[in-house]
């Protein structure tokens, strides 16, 4: 079992994974992540490039959660976006992905900076990064999130219906 450490909006775990197999999880925006809350990226059709907007929808694409504009994309090192969830009137933030190659494996780095302390996003922001770099290392090792992940996905699904009427799609286009 790898060694996972969290210190003030930084996470890291390694993945049993070559990097590229782990970029390429990562930066999809073809189907659902579960490692996202179960949300689809999606971009402009130039795809994910710096001033590319992107924004993560629910499966069903009636409701958006986060939204932001990709900072950075350095395949497969190093992806960076500005993050907002459409649910809260709280400045955005940046969120950093790096990925580096140790000995066939993956360390994969998730950062949160600028994140508005002692508001929702800050609380939101320190649960959801153990989430999402455990259940991106369950994916990518297994092909599906972990146990308590699939129960949270599950939770999620149940709410859908009941996800405030901010974050319909409609309110945040590309």
């Amino acid at each position: 079992m790898s060694e996972t450490t969290t210190e003030s909006g930084v996470f890291r775990i390694t993945i049993d994974a070559p990097i590229d197999k782990v970029w390429a999880e990562l930066t999809r925006t073809d189907m659902v992540l579960p490692f996202f809350f179960g949300a689809k990226c999606e971009t402009t059709p130039g795809g994910l490039q710096p001033g590319a907007p992107m924004r993560m929808r629910s499966p069903d694409g009636r409701h958006t959660s986060v939204v932001g504009e990709v900072l950075e994309f350095d395949p497969p090192h190093r992806y960076s976006h500005t993050f907002r969830f459409t649910n809260l009137d709280d400045p955005e933030c940046k969120v950093t992905y790096e990925l580096k190659d140790v000995g066939g494996k993956t360390e994969f780095t998730l950062t949160n900076e600028n994140v508005p302390a002692g508001t929702k996003t800050a609380k939101y922001m320190q649960q959801g990064g153990q989430f999402i770099i455990a259940n991106l290392k369950a994916v990518v090792e297994t092909g599906k999130p972990t146990f308590g992940g699939r129960l949270i996905l599950a939770m999620i699904a149940i709410s859908a219906p009941f996800a405030p009427k901010s974050t319909r799609s409609e309110n945040w286009p590309l």
